[in-house]
């Protein structure tokens, strides 16, 4: 066995052929049939010319098929492409030209998307469509069923760990780029997730554990309630538990229902659950509120774990899912670049401060000199992973060059995240350089200030952005949304929020809208904010 996802997930189905591997809805695959579609899958890519190292596009919702699809494609030693299923027509062109895509899988309901594009990009010719119910068609795509039924499953190939496994970054810090890793290097950090940290990374220990997990009904079964286009629903939501046998759960997402997450959680005694922060976590946790209060409590006895990455994830949200739950809390600070640390809770782990994580052993903290930066020196730095790095962005070697560096003869992925390192070595994270607003020459971090703006009770969400300012260069606004039945009052939260943070990070105007914007997996869309807050000032001045 090589630590390839094809000869992972080939393992694991060799392991446990009976078990259940994919769950949407009514449709359940034991990991025979679902090892079995995707070698089907996998025999019609290589009829089509999509084999070892040709880029093929994801662009659908949750499913079972978009993992069988995948599955194929690593099965094939293609590459797949994760798209954002929000994206339109010069988004769709941007991204599957930039990939050098060939091969596209959709859900039916982006026929007329796909079909506005399709001769915009002559490398794309093959195309499949997964039959989502919603009746639309593309005339000459394949249909997955049918290419399933066609095709003989491909006899397992000869992989390499230098196969790229590549996923494309959700463009929030400029356009969207694919970040390649090695599959060798990415496969084993992840079982490593799913082995725990003192385990050996063994094929024999995987072996072990799969079995072991087997045999004491206990391998997880998870459910990302946040979108497999992105790396944390993916990664840690079917990844890890697959590479340990387990069962990944899926269901449509288009609108998020925290209702009918936690009535999923209940039916398919579900143990993991995966998010991406307080987008996801606050509904949650007001769901849970509301059923309790409604005398109808949502049933969270199967549920050992919350994992959440990406973004914030407060101590506030933290602490009311624990009354509900005795459950660990895992949040990992990381992105598509890698992952840098984690912090976690529970009701025996005392809660600690929200931005604040336990340094993996291979993260450093560097100043603009490149010297480590002191722990508890109240210096600020950018962090560094230096554990399994990515090789590069896709044909953007200016980009690598700057992101991905060797000092001191190792090298170390910089993913744009500022920090600095406590007494005790743990790390307070600052936030991303790219949204950092200079106002008066002091540096201010959007997430610290939103922070201090959710924790108040009339905030549900909240996001902060600099506009100019002719005196300060740039001051600080605040774009927030009021939590149901509550108004904003903005003295009093002016009030509050100054007994939390530092007078000059404390917002010079708060702007209420209906709904903060943010992306399908939760993501600050912080150009909207700005957007909004340069609409705003523009405004004020014309009055």
């Amino acid at each position: 066995m090589k630590w390839c996802f094809a000869d992972l997930f080939e393992t694991a189905a060799d392991t446990v052929p009976g078990a259940i591997a994919l769950i949407n809805g009514e449709t359940r695959r034991t990991w025979r049939e679902y090892e079995d579609r995707a070698a089907r899958f996998a025999s019609a890519l290589v009829a089509a010319g999509i084999g070892h190292d040709v880029k093929a596009g994801l662009y659908g919702y949750n499913s079972n098929e978009y993992l069988e699809a995948q599955f194929g494609m690593f099965k094939a030693r293609s590459v797949p492409v994760n798209v954002n299923y929000r994206y339109v027509e010069h988004e769709l062109i941007y991204l599957l030209d930039n990939a050098d895509a060939q091969a596209l899988v959709f859900d039916a309901q982006f026929a007329p998307r796909v079909a506005a594009i399709q001769g915009r990009l002559p490398k794309l010719t093959f195309f499949v469509e997964i039959d989502d119910g919603s009746g639309e068609h593309l005339p000459g795509a394949h249909r997955f069923e049918d290419l399933i039924a066609a095709n003989a499953p491909l006899p397992r190939q000869e992989t390499s760990e230098d196969d790229i496994y590549m996923l494309y970054t959700g463009g929030t810090t400029g356009m969207p780029k694919g970040v390649m890793y090695r599959q060798g290097d990415f496969s084993l950090g992840l079982a490593g997730a799913g082995l725990g940290p003192d385990a050996p990374r063994t094929p024999e220990a995987l072996l072990g554990a799969i079995k072991m997990l087997a045999q004491a009904h206990a391998a997880p079964i998870s459910i990302a309630a946040c979108p497999l286009m992105h790396g944390t629903g993916l990664w840690l939501g079917c990844f890890v538990p697959h590479i340990l046998g387990g069962t990944a759960v899926t269901f449509r997402n288009e609108h998020f229902d925290p209702h009918a997450l936690w009535r999923l959680v209940a039916k398919e005694r579900a143990t993991n659950v995966v998010i991406v922060g307080d987008a996801f976590a606050k509904p949650m946790l007001a769901a849970l509120i509301e059923a309790r209060d409604a005398g109808a409590p949502h049933d969270l006895s199967s549920l050992q774990q919350i994992m959440s990455s990406g973004v914030m994830f407060s101590t506030e949200v933290k602490r009311g899912l624990l009354e509900f739950a005795d459950i660990a809390i895992i949040d990992v600070i990381g992105s598509t670049e890698g992952s840098m640390g984690s912090s976690a809770v529970s009701r025996a782990l005392p809660l600690g401060q929200t931005a604040r994580f336990e340094r993996a052993l291979t993260t450093k903290v560097f100043n603009e000199r490149d010297e480590e930066v002191e722990p508890g020196s109240e210096e600020i730095g950018m962090i560094a992973n230096g554990g399994f790095a990515p090789i590069g962005y896709y044909k953007d070697p200016e980009k690598s060059a700057r992101t991905f560096r060797v000092i001191k003869g190792q090298r170390y992925s910089f993913p744009g995240d500022f920090a600095k390192v406590a007494a005790d070595g743990s790390l307070i994270l600052l936030g991303r350089g790219g949204v950092c607003i200079n106002t008066g020459g002091e540096k201010v971090f959007p997430e610290e200030v939103e922070e201090a703006l959710k924790a108040h009770e009339s905030v549900w969400d909240a996001l902060v952005v600099g506009v100019p300012d002719p005196r300060f260069g740039e001051r600080v606004v605040a774009v927030v949304s009021a939590r149901p039945g509550h108004a904003i009052a903005e003295a009093q939260l002016g009030e509050f929020i100054r007994t939390r943070i530092a007078g000059y990070k404390t917002p010079r105007k708060l702007i209420v809208v209906d709904e903060v914007r943010r992306a399908a997996n939760g993501k600050a869309d912080y150009k909207w904010a700005r957007d909004t807050a340069l609409a705003d000032a523009s405004q004020g001045a014309k009055s």
